[in-house]
């Protein structure tokens, strides 16, 4: 039995697939698909030979994909940084309507849009792994605002909601930042790893624009 990871059947299936795709299509040299695919009912597979060797065709049977791998970090990560992207989101969307700075408004719906394209990826690597959405308590995650501040935010208008604003994002950026670098000290997962290193870096440029439009 030969264990591949996703990214190497991923590579195999593509090339047996061109392989197949009809008139116009080569074959790799030395590399006789048919016969393989005679070996086993399962569609043959194609695994790249080492720099200098050819590839060989193994009947789909013998080939086993390895998982991918995640720990108990990840999954807390991806748990809590749902329910914390959904309170930045609710947050951004309060600005339409209660200032009238254009810097401010702009910034939330950036905000609003990027945390929500992140919320889909966070919420199908936990459904691609069977997953729940997690019990944890919330309001003890870094950075979370509370249901009153939440409200007083929403009851301020003008210059008042811009300093409650970039202060309480600031806050739950911070928290953002902090949780991702725990999953990146000790998680295992390499999705995990890439949203996490993108999240810390935007939402640290993100804190320092919106001290900026206070400053200013």
């Amino acid at each position: 039995m030969i264990l591949l990871t996703a990214t190497v059947v991923g590579t195999a299936i593509g090339v047996s697939r061109m392989a197949d795709s009809g008139p116009g299509t080569q074959e790799p040299s030395g590399v006789d698909i048919q016969s393989a695919g005679d070996a086993a009912s399962d569609p043959p597979v194609i695994l790249p030979g080492r720099p200098g060797e050819p590839a060989e065709v193994r009947p789909g049977s013998d080939v086993v994909i390895d998982p991918p791998q995640y720990n108990a970090v990840d999954t807390w990560y991806v748990q809590m940084m749902i329910p914390h992207h959904d309170q930045a989101v609710r947050m951004a969307s309060l600005a339409a309507g209660r200032t009238d700075n254009p810097a401010v408004v702009a910034f939330a719906d950036r905000i609003r849009a990027g945390q929500s394209a992140e919320l889909d990826v966070l919420r199908g690597w936990l459904q691609d792994r069977g997953l729940p959405a997690g019990t944890h308590d919330h309001a003890t995650m870094p950075g979370m605002q509370t249901s009153e501040a939440i409200r007083r935010l929403a009851a301020a208008r003008d210059g008042e909601f811009d300093r409650r604003f970039v202060e309480m994002m600031s806050a739950h950026h911070q928290g953002a930042i902090d949780m991702s670098t725990r999953v990146l000290q000790a998680g295992s997962d390499l999705a995990v790893e890439e949203l996490a290193t993108a999240i810390a870096a935007e939402q640290a440029v993100e804190v320092d624009r919106m001290r900026d439009m206070i400053a200013s």
